[in-house]
């Protein structure tokens, strides 16, 4: 099988790059605060990440990817909802 790129394939890398690149900025964050924390950026790379390859795997016809996506963008969604409905904590 010979592999073709189109902007189909372009959309799944980046798609894919925002979505991978949460574990870099959780890391990050975790190393400076020198304790194991999920920053809000990550859940909106995780959103923003799951949502385009969501559109990506519904082009594909992929059952296994869109039921993976399309499940966490619900969770993606409520964490942030969380996030918003917490009152700010005191330095």
């Amino acid at each position: 099988m010979k592999f073709q790129w189109d902007l189909w394939v372009i959309l799944g890398f980046i798609a894919q790059g925002i979505f991978s690149a949460r574990f870099l900025v959780q890391w990050i964050v975790s190393e400076k605060k020198k304790r194991s924390t999920i920053p809000k950026v990550f859940w909106y790379l995780s959103l923003v990440g799951s949502s385009m390859l969501f559109v990506y795997a519904l082009h594909r016809r992929d059952p296994v990817f869109i039921l993976g996506q399309g499940v966490g963008i619900f969770i993606y969604i409520r964490n942030l909802m969380l996030w918003k409905g917490e009152k700010p904590q005191a330095a």
